[in-house]
């Protein structure tokens, strides 16, 4: 599984290229040459980009959920709504789709920011406005999420 590392500021040109950042760019290059998947994200107004390897294991999954439940047809059409294949150019740009950029408010500038085995591409001021309105309410959260007592081999600190 891939495990990528790292939040890194970027600016896109006029032409809505981003230059991938050498840190990052060294990680993706396993799998760059695959080509990858930009979709609009769940619940944050930013882009995720999946390798390609990621997005197969994630299609085969929801490729099981029952096509005659609406509620799974709903969710599979939403979630796959304004997906587009995308590629690293020659010189390590990532051309973001007009159509998503709009989404996700990319003009300029830009915050891209790791996930576990995805990157989160954002427009600068909503990364920094999403962390600011979650720091407040991140204890908890990490307490829910991360502190089950009976995981004693995985806990953080």
């Amino acid at each position: 599984m891939l495990n990528l590392i790292g939040t890194y500021e970027c600016k896109a040109d006029v032409k809505g290229r981003v230059m991938m950042p050498a840190a990052l760019k060294k990680q993706l290059a396993p799998v760059a040459p695959n080509g990858f998947v930009i979709k609009r994200a769940v619940f944050q107004p930013c882009l995720e980009l999946y390798p390609m390897e990621e997005w197969n294991a994630l299609m085969e999954k929801m490729g099981k959920l029952n096509r005659f439940n609406r509620k799974n047809n709903d969710f599979i059409r939403r979630f796959t709504a304004g997906v587009k294949t995308v590629e690293l150019d020659g010189t390590g740009r990532l051309n973001i789709p007009k159509d998503l950029a709009a989404f996700a408010g990319v003009e300029k500038e830009i915050t891209i920011s790791t996930a576990i085995n995805i990157v989160e591409i954002w427009d600068k001021n909503r990364y920094e406005q999403a962390i600011n309105d979650a720091a407040n309410d991140f204890a908890d959260l990490a307490e829910d999420v991360m502190g089950d007592s009976n995981d004693d081999d995985h806990g953080i600190s």
